[in-house]
């Protein structure tokens, strides 16, 4: 059996797919940006990692690529590390940082992207889809809040050096899976709460569930960059 596709039915598709691609890149750029300009103060103990100047050597490129391998989302994971390669050459503690560090950025752009949507009444949008971006509003900022708290537990790791060891470093990687974990929680409630509703019919939602998509990807990553930190 054939099926024939007209122009004019296939440009709603192909809007569609374009729309999906605009959204991912707007928040991996916003995300890069976000971190590139939080390195630019490095008296701050939750500065970020800044982008790298150099070409990561290829004993980088290959201890990324085998790291990201170990997570679920490994494209994901190489495509936003690749460029702090330079800041983390080969150090367990300082690729988590800068996985963090990224994750932390998504967030930031997510929650202020949520809170634009809110304060403009979501128009167009059907009230119970309204009330479920606000819900996702103070759900994406709290797991920003644990964002900004895994920061703190990295700069006492930060003084450890890549081999933190004693009941600190234990102490504090203990609390980055606990805050990364709460943030993982707080994502996953906004991304089901926006399906239960049947809002990928809105733009809006759709959005918004784009930016959950990827900052639920950047919080796997981050938790399991923590877990392979090695303690003695």
């Amino acid at each position: 059996m054939y099926i024939y596709h007209t122009k004019q039915s296939r440009r709603p598709l192909v809007a569609t797919m374009a729309c999906r691609r605009m959204i991912s890149l707007f928040f991996l750029v916003v995300a890069a940006v976000v971190v590139a300009s939080a390195s630019a103060s490095p008296s701050s103990p939750k500065a970020t990692p800044a982008a790298s100047p150099c070409a990561a050597p290829p004993s980088v490129v290959a201890f990324l690529r085998a790291s990201c391998a170990s997570t679920l989302y490994r494209l994901t994971c190489y495509d936003a590390l690749i460029s702090y390669g330079c800041t983390f050459q080969t150090s367990q503690v300082k690729l988590a940082r800068a996985a963090a560090d990224v994750n932390a950025a998504s967030l930031k752009n997510l929650t202020a992207r949520t809170k634009e949507l809110v304060s403009r009444g979501c128009p167009g949008e059907a009230a119970g889809v309204a009330a479920v971006i606000r819900d996702c509003t103070s759900m994406s900022s709290s797991a920003y809040g644990h964002a900004k708290q895994t920061a703190a537990e990295f700069a006492r790791l930060d003084v450890m050096g890549d081999a933190p060891k004693g009941s600190q470093a234990r102490w504090a990687v203990s609390n980055t899976k606990t805050w990364l974990s709460a943030a993982m929680t707080n994502e996953a409630a906004c991304a089901d709460g926006l399906g239960s509703t049947g809002a990928t019919v809105s733009p809006a939602a759709r959005e918004v569930i784009a930016g959950v998509v990827t900052a639920k990807q950047y919080t796997s990553i981050a938790l399991s960059f923590v877990n392979a930190i090695p303690l003695s």
